[in-house]
């Protein structure tokens, strides 16, 4: 009986992500152009375009590991305020538009991994934040950010329980979330594709996840942020191309 209700629950959850997501592109929507980063991860040095964001990133073992250590909300050490529960954030300064991400990621523990697009001189969105891939051991999110859960409008309005049918309208689409089957400790290829508004995420070569929004289209992405929730999670050999739309 038990094992009957953990499958209904399994397909309902899968019959509710399928319903709200629009359908994924069997093949590329962009097209490598020029390789504008690459890193391996070995050795002591790296390019000076990786920078700390918030804490805790170390390369080691030929890769880079990253472990959420702002576990919850504590106070700043002058008192004054609070430092917020975030997970583990690493920059790389590498400005596109349209591009090709490509990464191995592996969990440790981890909750959550993901690819993050990023223009700190767009001040509708807090701290500038356009878009993003979400991959979690069961789902993949894509989401729309500039649009939606960072806009500054929205963000404002969900102070307010009574607009809370306002936000629901405004996030409506900004967001899809597909179900996915990973495991800890192995090691899989992501490649984000950001083409124009629309974004596709695929992981060891299967295409996973899709969405179309108007955030994803934002003309300059000054920076690519990598992120971890939740113990502990390694990325390896990322490469970074332009792109121009799939022929």
């Amino acid at each position: 009986m038990k094992i009957r209700l953990f499958l209904s629950s399994c397909l309902l959850i899968s019959a509710a992500f399928a319903a709200d997501a629009p359908k994924i592109p069997s093949k590329p929507i962009a097209e490598k152009k020029e390789l504008l980063f690459s890193d391996e991860m070995t050795g002591s040095e790296h390019d000076k375009r990786w920078h700390r964001v918030v804490d805790t990133f170390v390369f080691e073992k030929d890769a880079l590991k990253g472990t959420q250590t702002r576990v919850k909300d504590t106070p700043s050490k002058d008192g004054k305020s609070i430092i917020t529960a975030h997970a583990a954030v690493y920059g790389l300064e590498v400005p596109t538009k349209d591009s090709v991400v490509e990464v191995k990621m592996r969990f440790d523990g981890c909750t959550m991994m993901d690819v993050e697009f990023d223009d700190r001189k767009y001040t509708a969105a807090h701290y500038g934040h356009l878009c993003r891939a979400q991959i979690r051991l069961d789902k993949v999110t894509i989401m729309d950010e500039r649009e939606g859960s960072q806009n500054l409008i929205i963000k404002e309005l969900r102070k307010d329980p009574a607009k809370k049918d306002e936000v629901n309208k405004l996030m409506a689409g900004k967001s899809a979330t597909f179900p996915v089957k990973l495991e800890q400790n192995k090691e899989y290829t992501v490649t984000v594709e950001t083409v124009g508004d629309e974004m596709r995420v695929s992981i060891d070569g299967k295409a996973v996840a899709f969405l179309k929004s108007p955030g994803i289209g934002h003309e300059t992405k000054s920076k690519i942020e990598l992120g971890v929730a939740g113990q502990s999670g390694w990325f390896d050999d990322i490469k970074v191309w332009n792109a121009a739309p799939a022929k």
